[in-house]
Parts: structure tokens; sequence; C-alpha cells
């Protein structure tokens, strides 16, 4: 996909009328057992998700969703369940940000204002984690290399967090997408048994 493409994309975001079923604040409390699933095996959870985003229909998937330079030349035709395995394992981030933009554009969802500050503190923190790491090989002090290690930990940590809730927010919207809460269709009653009395 050419830059073009996706900036036009991002914007046309910016005009989404919907919202989240669950924000990432509410994602952790809204569903706890999936959240707990998405921390401990992250990747399962990303595949998962995004085989479910394309309704089990392995021949719409895109590599990173079509948003790499390497989309669409990585074999997805000819085994795409390889390719998005690949792709959850060695793209972590990638495979979590495309399911959220697949969902973004099939249910015209913008993200909240809250939403966008907790992703660009983590966002913002990893860089900062990532320079004071450069700082402390640098300067060889001891007191600069634990900060690093710190926030460098605080960092991971932050981010295993945000991740776990972003999937457990995609889970949310496909539940309701499939009808799995909320007002369910309407079922054939039982058959009725006739009683007689002698």
């Amino acid at each position: 996909m050419s830059s073009q493409k996706q900036l036009e994309k991002m914007q046309g975001r910016q005009g989404f009328r919907n919202e989240w079923h669950s924000d990432l604040m509410s994602a952790m409390t809204a569903d706890a057992p999936y959240c707990c699933f998405a921390v401990c095996c992250p990747h399962c959870a990303s595949y998962l998700l995004r085989k479910r985003a394309l309704y089990d229909d392995m021949s719409r998937y895109e590599c990173c969703g079509g948003y790499m330079p390497c989309s669409g030349r990585c074999g997805e035709k000819n085994c795409p369940e390889f390719c998005l395995c690949t792709e959850v394992f060695c793209c972590f981030s990638n495979s979590v940000a495309s399911t959220r933009f697949l969902l973004q554009d099939q249910f015209a969802i913008q993200t909240t204002k809250c939403d966008n500050c907790i992703i660009s503190f983590m966002l913002c923190l990893q860089q900062l984690a990532c320079i004071c790491s450069l700082v402390a090989m640098i300067v060889d002090m001891d007191e600069i290399s634990e900060a690093s290690q710190l926030l460098s930990c605080l960092s991971d940590w932050v981010y295993c967090t945000v991740c776990a809730c972003m999937q457990t927010q995609h889970k949310i919207e496909m539940d309701k997408r499939d009808g799995q809460f909320g007002p369910q269709p309407m079922g054939v009653p039982p058959p009725q048994q006739m009683s007689r009395v002698v």
C-alpha cells in the first residue's frame, strides 16, 4: 500500500463516528479472563483475533494488513496461516495494530482521546527507555545504568498491559459483531410436550 493511501486512510479514521464498545481503560474489567489470556499468550491471542477479524477466511489475509513494504510479497496466498503465524511472532506490534485498523475500517470506529493518550504514553515511554539505554551505554555510570534498566522494565510492563487491553478491546468488538452479547436473535422454541390426563 502506498504512503499516500495509508495517509488518506489514517485521516479518514478521524471522521469515524462509532466508538469501541469498551475503551482501553475498561477493557480489563470488561473481559478479565481474556485479558489474562492476552497477557500470558499475546502471540496466540493476536493470531486468533486476526483470523476471527477476517471471518476465518484466510484468502483475505495480507501480511501486516498491507501497511508494511513486505505486505503481499510474503507468500500469503500460498500459506496464509504460516505467514500469519510468522507475523505475530516477528512483528507482534504490527499484527495488533493491523487487526485494530481492520476493525476500525470495517465498523467506522474512532479511537477516543483517552485511548490515544494511553497509546501515545506507551510509545513515548518506549522511546525514552531506548534513549536512556543508549545514554547508559555511552556514559559508564552505575546510577544511569540502573535507572535505564528500571525504565526499560516499566516500559515493557506498560507495553504488555496496553497490548493485552487492546486485544481484549478487539475481542469484545468481535463478540458484539458476532452477537455473543447484547440482544440475541430469536431462536426456534423447543417442541412442546402434550400431556394427557387419564
